[in-house]
């Protein structure tokens, strides 16, 4: 699934793209077509950004488009008459103006609704803290760690709520637990603030990072993975052998250094699933 640092460099080109400048043609096509996107014709674009994993694009009729990729959607700009790397059928949504053609292919969620609606919508209203934002909200970010309703929750789970803090998926719930040094099934009520925040901050520099804002680490492009899709390869750090299991409710693989990431001596932790060698991570 595209992640904040994706969703990210998918709103700078759409922006880009569509910024400023008048729709021409918009159009929507099956399965379960846009309805009403014919009254972005004639609107100009204000601009497109990321929200978490949420792509908005507002315009100046009081409309906006909500785009959530979930696990194969994307965004394509293309010069007008330039053929397209995927089929028409594929398109979720097309917006033409004068000088680009924006696509989005199989997205689940593309949706239009009325710009004044957004700050109280669900799906963004109730997101954490965006880690790329400008005024990033670290300790509004911690609260939500500390809900007791989370006090369960593994960390590994946890890091990738949006409700959270928006922004992680399964990539850099990985390369944050593994920087941190942190064994992704630790409950969150067993972590102290100050390795809740390292994690918090670690999460925003390898998105930062991953985008070529100016971070923490002084890297200026995605960093290098050190565990994720590496189940069973030796740790670039100590070379023990990574292992990978089943986690959270969505049953994805996480894959740690059994040295690197141990349990904390006298931790109460959940022990990892059966282990899966052969799974990616």
């Amino acid at each position: 699934m595209p992640e904040g640092d994706a969703l990210y460099r998918f709103a700078g080109r759409v922006h880009g793209a569509l910024a400023g400048k008048v729709i021409r043609a918009a159009r929507s096509h099956g399965p379960g077509p846009v309805p009403q996107v014919e009254r972005l014709i004639g609107a100009t674009c204000l601009g497109a950004r990321s929200v978490g994993k949420n792509l908005v694009i507002e315009f100046d009729n009081g409309l906006s488009l909500r785009g959530h990729l979930r696990m194969y959607g994307t965004w394509h700009v293309y010069r007008p008459g330039q053929r397209w790397s995927r089929p028409e059928r594929e398109a979720r949504l097309v917006l033409e103006v004068d000088d680009a053609v924006v696509v989005n292919f199989s997205a689940p969620v593309v949706e239009l609704l009325e710009t004044r609606a957004l700050p109280v919508y669900r799906p963004l209203a109730g997101l954490g803290p965006d880690l790329l934002a400008e005024e990033f909200d670290a300790a509004e970010a911690l609260a939500r760690f500390r809900d007791p309703l989370r006090a369960d929750l593994t960390i590994g789970d946890a890091l990738m709520d949006q409700r959270v803090m928006a922004g992680v998926g399964n990539i850099w719930k990985h390369e944050t637990l593994f920087r941190c040094r942190q064994y992704p099934w630790a409950r969150v009520r067993d972590l102290s603030d100050e390795q809740l925040l390292k994690l918090i901050e670690t999460a925003r520099n390898l998105l930062l990072a991953s985008v070529g804002r100016p971070n923490a680490f002084g890297l200026q492009r995605r960093p290098a993975m050190y565990v994720y899709m590496r189940a069973g390869q030796p740790c670039r750090r100590c070379g023990t052998r990574l292992r990978s299991a089943r986690q959270g409710v969505d049953i994805r693989y996480t894959t740690w250094c059994p040295t690197c990431q141990a349990p904390a001596a006298g931790s109460v932790s959940a022990p990892p699933p059966p282990e899966a060698p052969h799974r990616p991570g």
